[in-house]
């Protein structure tokens, strides 16, 4: 077990290093100067220009770029913000806590609705009202968030006044960007679980343990939802990083606060140190989500700590 988990930390340091790379490298290839963008008006004095550059440090070599940029990391100092004249630090602290809260409200919309209807589905197999809660999900699995975002603005906040059309950090303000994205994610979860309780269904000891007499709600609970959870964790664990991955749409839809709608504005700004620290906290965020869900599965099935 113990080497199981060094293993998954190892992972976990080589996915940082791999992602900030790759996004440092990105973010040079693309095109445009963030000196430039920052003078705006005054970027025709080529001297005032390579000062600010030399004051940045984008005029050294890239490799000395990034291992400065990975040495302050390090230390937890993620750089000045080109765009906001502040450190990247408060920008991630004041804006990290209303992304944490709709990625979290959308996760308990997504898991409660979503194992809902899945069990529903699944129960009901082959007859009405399976056929309804799956075009359900499959409609919601294929609209956009971002048109899904402005149909739900314009009924519940413009037509029928019931929230407000600009997304706050209060609960009320968050519920309609957390359904938004949650929706999608409902449908998804939705389709999993009906397929993985059927065949869990399927299985012999269910089969025995009818046979034997036992209720039907007992038997869904011991032994078909319980061995159903185990793929249902490993979606769950997945469906966390989309989450955080359609917040950067959705708060941008609403005009709410969160690092998704930071990274919008600062890829526009080219504001390099922003954009990375952005995107490692996302991925840190993701790869520890699914380092926890590896370490419930002994949990859920001894078998795999025994292994």
């Amino acid at each position: 077990m113990s080497s199981y988990v060094a293993r998954r930390l190892y992972a976990i340091v080589a996915l940082a290093i791999g992602i900030s790379f790759l996004v440092f490298l990105i973010l040079r290839l693309i095109p445009g100067d963030p000196v430039i963008a920052m003078l705006g008006m005054n970027a025709g004095d080529q001297a005032l220009v390579d000062r600010l550059r030399h004051q940045l440090g984008l005029d050294r070599p890239l490799y000395v770029q990034y291992l400065t940029w990975v040495w302050d990391v390090l230390r937890g100092d993620f750089g000045y913000s080109f765009g906001e004249d502040r450190p990247v630090t408060s920008l991630l602290a004041a804006n990290f806590p209303a992304t944490i809260q709709l990625t979290l409200l959308s996760l308990a919309l997504s898991l409660f609705f979503g194992f809902m209807l899945g069990i529903i589905a699944a129960v009901k197999r082959n007859q009405a009202l399976d056929t309804a809660t799956m075009a359900f999900a499959l409609a919601f699995m294929s609209i956009p968030s971002f048109w899904l975002g402005l149909l739900l603005i314009l009924l519940f906040a413009v037509t029928l006044p019931w929230f407000d059309v600009v997304g706050g950090t209060s609960l009320g303000g968050a519920f309609l960007p957390a359904l938004t994205l949650a929706l999608g994610s409902i449908g998804f979860k939705a389709r999993f679980v009906r397929s993985t309780v059927i065949a869990a269904m399927a299985q012999q000891h269910v089969i025995t343990a009818r046979a034997k007499g036992l209720s039907r709600a007992r038997v869904f609970v011991r032994h078909v939802l319980r061995n159903a959870l185990l793929p249902i964790l490993t979606i769950v664990g997945m469906q966390i990083g989309q989450l955080l991955a359609g917040t950067v749409i959705v708060e941008t839809v609403f005009s709410r606060p969160g690092i998704g709608r930071l990274m919008v504005q600062s890829i526009l700004a080219k504001d390099y140190p922003t954009v990375q620290a952005v995107i490692l906290i996302m991925a840190m965020v993701y790869a520890t989500t699914n380092f926890i869900v590896d370490m419930l599965y002994p949990v859920l099935d001894p078998r795999i700590g025994q292994r």
